[in-house]
């Protein structure tokens, strides 16, 4: 099962997340097989961290708090909250597997929390795939009710990435500067 995990930094601990940088990747290093996607988020200077996305292929939803709360950052309080909801890969691929590359082009994080009862989206059609890094529903634990949708995505500018989700579905939607995460 997959699942979308989104640690928001708290105010004032980019020092700890640095000094915990090697601890954070080190455990990352043991999911890496099960990571779909990864990488810091930033405020629109491009220069701010304010969080960091995981998506994770584990068993359970058990599994997958574990994966979010254990984290060293997390541990050591670098984290403000974290929002872990299921997820569903419609593309079928992972980051790495994303045609445009790890660099080239402005990348963005596009969260839309939908309103009670309403409906999931389509992925975008296949002109429109080209720039999706990775795309899918939040999804109740159990997989049965529609939550929102989660985005990764290439685009010239952060109202270009909003333009992926769709209008008035949503009652929420944010977009975050995002970059591929992990070693170099």
């Amino acid at each position: 099962m997959e699942f979308f995990c989104y640690h928001r930094d708290r105010p004032g601990s980019l020092p700890l997340r640095e000094e915990l940088t090697e601890a954070h990747w080190s455990y990352m290093d043991g999911y890496a097989e099960q990571l779909v996607a990864r990488g810091p988020t930033f405020a629109a200077d491009g220069e701010t961290l304010t969080g960091s996305v995981h998506i994770v292929d584990v068993p359970d939803a058990a599994a997958a708090r574990a994966f979010a709360f254990d984290e060293p950052s997390y541990q050591a309080g670098a984290y403000r909250d974290v929002l872990v909801r299921r997820w569903r890969n419609e593309l079928g691929r992972t980051m790495w597997e994303f045609a445009g590359g790890r660099t080239g082009g402005n990348r963005y994080l596009v969260l839309g929390l939908g309103e009670r009862g309403g409906d999931e989206q389509a992925v975008p059609g296949p002109s429109d795939r080209d720039d999706l890094i990775a795309f899918g529903p939040l999804l109740s634990d159990d997989g049965a009710t529609w939550v929102g949708t989660a985005a990764l995505v290439r685009a010239p500018d952060a109202e270009a990435a909003r333009a992926v989700l769709c209008g008035d579905r949503y009652a929420v939607v944010e977009v975050h500067d995002w970059e591929f995460g992990g070693r170099r």
